[in-house]
């Protein structure tokens, strides 16, 4: 990873070097958005491939092998969001 253009190399941790923001170049901090689910269950949101594929009513079927989690940048000064999908983000 590289703090110019910010982008990621599989060999580092998004978290060993500052990440500078591509709008105002300020640092910027590593967080999650999490859903909160039926119940009030609150968990990591997660990348899927291809299309959602609807279930009975208004449920959508994702296979658990296909979700990546997704961890989320914020500029401490102007708020710009930056995600990555990387299973490094699961909640741990």
């Amino acid at each position: 990873m590289t703090t110019s253009s910010n982008s990621f190399s599989g060999g580092l941790s998004m978290s060993t070097e500052a990440i500078q923001c591509p709008k105002c170049n300020s640092v910027m901090v590593q967080g999650f958005i999490f859903d909160r689910a039926d119940g009030g269950q609150r968990r990591v949101i997660n990348w899927v491939e291809g299309v959602p594929d609807k279930a009975f009513w208004t449920v959508t079927r994702v296979p658990e092998e296909k979700c990546v989690p997704v961890g989320t940048f914020r500029c401490s000064v102007c708020g710009f969001l930056e995600s990555y999908a990387r299973p490094e983000f699961a909640a741990k």
